[in-house]
This record gives C-alpha cells, sequence and structure tokens, in this order.
C-alpha cells in the first residue's frame, strides 16, 4: 500500500495548521473586543507597513525594483510613457499631453533603439491626445504591471495616478528614483 495515501500531504498537515491559527485568532480577536478594545485598535494589528523600493532607471532605460534589481518590464511606448511622467514630479494633466509630444518622442527613441517608424509616430500622437482613450489604457498596463510585482498596499506609490481632470503624477518618492 503507497504510504502517501495513509499519512496527510505536506499541504493538507499545512492547511490543517492555518486553520487552527485562524481559530485562535478569532478567539483572541473576541476576546479583545469583550475587554472593550475598540474596532479600529483591533484594525490597526493588521496594518503591516511594507517598505518602498527603489526604482532603478539604467542607462539603457531598463526598470529595476529594490536591491535585487528585479525586472520591470514594460513595452516601449508604455515604458516611455512612464519614463516621461518619472521625469515630471510635478505631474501631468492629460489634456495637456500634447505638448509633451517632442520629450516623449525623444524618449521613445532612446527606449525603442530600432526607430521611430511611422506607426510608432502614430502611436505618440495617440497617447498624446487626450481626445483618445490610448494615455488611459498606457496607465492600466503600468497599473498592472506594478499590482502583480508589488503588495498592494505600495504598489499604488509606482503607478500613474490622479483625480479626473487633474495633474496625474507617479507618487513615489523621487529619492528612491535612482537614475543611472
Amino acid at each position: 500500500m503507497n504510504r502517501g495515501n495513509i499519512d496527510m500531504t505536506q499541504k493538507e498537515r499545512e492547511h490543517q495548521n492555518d486553520s487552527v491559527l485562524f481559530e485562535e485568532i478569532k478567539e483572541r480577536l473576541l476576546q479583545l473586543r469583550n475587554s472593550g478594545i475598540s474596532e479600529s485598535e483591533i484594525a490597526s494589528l493588521f496594518i503591516v507597513e511594507v517598505p518602498l523600493k527603489k526604482l532603478i532607471v539604467s542607462r539603457n532605460y531598463g526598470l529595476f525594483l529594490g536591491d535585487e534589481r528585479v525586472e520591470v518590464h514594460m513595452e516601449p511606448l508604455v515604458k516611455s510613457l512612464y519614463l516621461l511622467f518619472l521625469k515630471h514630479p510635478e505631474g501631468i494633466n492629460f489634456k495637456d499631453l500634447p505638448d509633451y509630444r517632442e520629450e516623449l518622442t525623444k524618449i521613445y527613441d532612446k527606449v525603442r533603439p530600432w526607430g521611430l517608424t511611422d506607426r510608432a509616430m502614430q502611436s505618440i500622437e495617440d497617447v498624446t491626445n487626450p481626445l483618445l482613450n490610448s494615455i488611459n489604457e498606457k496607465c492600466a498596463r503600468i497599473r498592472k504591471v506594478f499590482a502583480s510585482m508589488l503588495d498592494r498596499s505600495i504598489a499604488e506609490q509606482y503607478y500613474i495616478k490622479g483625480e479626473r481632470g487633474r495633474v496625474k503624477k507617479i507618487s513615489l518618492p523621487r529619492e528612491l528614483v535612482i537614475w543611472e
């Protein structure tokens, strides 16, 4: 007879241990509530501050997170847009994007070393046209990349964000942005 069928697997033991721990925590929380501790004080026990990671921009415009230098993968236009916003900590209003078209083109030309085709130039036109949705699509891609790499509590520091109709920016403190 196969011994694996008789004994619990490692995963099953871990799950059982997690279930026991979960029940213990629930009991302790009930004890705290019954002793008069407020919900906000209890909630504060679960707030764990995750430190922000450095964002490194290499000489060839690679993006890397933290001392481990985990690469942040983005397609060239998305990365170029992200770099544009990194260079403008004060932020950019989407309606003013046509004013940044030339600067974005220069960045894109460096990020996309195989040259700027007519199609690439049209993509720049589209992303800087506030009447099109291209800018929002690129920002969504940026959010998706950082959300997949970082804890949700800090990922938004790396996004391009802002209120509708207002300046959009990356709120990551610029002392954490290292340009090589």
